[in-house]
């Protein structure tokens, strides 16, 4: 069993516990995400990067994660497949001597 699925395991056991499952459908999870999301870049609004508590960045990204994790545990997802097959469409979108060093869109190179 690979790390992210003994992860996985972990949230929906810590959830399962408390029988939240009910709530947990994809809408829900997708629009915590988003909120938890928000929350990560309220560390850093009015700062210089380097100026954001720490502490609270991993705290809200250990949320964002999990609830990632959530969606991807309720549709039966395998999220290192998805993401690699992430990178290997954005390989194709933005080639590395097309797209080094540049921060335009893949149709802007």
């Amino acid at each position: 069993m690979s790390d992210i699925n003994k992860l996985i395991e972990s949230i929906v056991q810590f959830r399962d516990e408390r029988e939240w499952k009910k709530f947990h459908n994809p809408k829900d999870l997708a629009l915590a995400l988003s909120i938890e999301a928000s929350e990560l870049l309220e560390v850093y609004l009015w700062k210089n990067p380097e100026q954001a508590n720490l502490m609270k960045v991993k705290e809200e990204l250990a949320d964002v994660f999990t609830f990632a994790l959530l969606i991807a545990q309720h549709y039966d997802l395998n999220v290192s497949e998805i993401i690699q097959d992430k990178i290997k469409e954005n390989s194709i979108k933005y080639p590395v001597e097309k797209s080094r060093g540049i921060s335009k869109k893949y149709d802007e190179l």
